[in-house]
């Protein structure tokens, strides 16, 4: 006698399809490509700047003097989108650095399009 589930599934279920390693790559579902990938990047005030973050190992702080290489080091690699996160020098309640002009986020988006003017930058403001 053999149990069966309320559910009607059955006790074994087939796996012909992951025999082999090549059946595997004809039925995946998901590839992952350069095409996929967003780099972060952190912008921060200062000159020569170029701090490790403690949390995230292999990313760094850095300030707008070295963001310009930093960018172009991206580009080269073919990776398509950063997302770009500045920290502003003042936090005031109301996030006044979000719309100011001449603020870390907007001085590094400038920098990025001047140096790689088909990445796309995306940012957390």
């Amino acid at each position: 006698m053999t149990y069966e589930p309320a559910s009607g599934y059955p006790l074994h279920r087939l796996r012909r399809l992951r025999r082999h390693p090549r059946l595997r790559d004809l039925v995946r579902e998901h590839r992952l490509t350069l095409d996929d990938l967003i780099y972060p990047m952190f912008v921060y005030h200062g000159t020569n700047l170029r701090r490790e973050i403690p949390s995230m190992p292999g990313q760094y702080q850095l300030s707008l003097d070295r963001f310009g290489e930093a960018v172009g080091e991206v580009a080269e690699l073919g990776i398509p989108a950063v997302i770009l996160f500045g920290i502003p020098a003042h936090k005031d309640a109301r996030g006044s650095a979000a719309s100011d002009d001449r603020g870390i986020v907007q001085e590094a988006i400038r920098i990025s399009k001047a140096v790689a003017p088909g990445l796309l930058v995306i940012t957390d403001v």
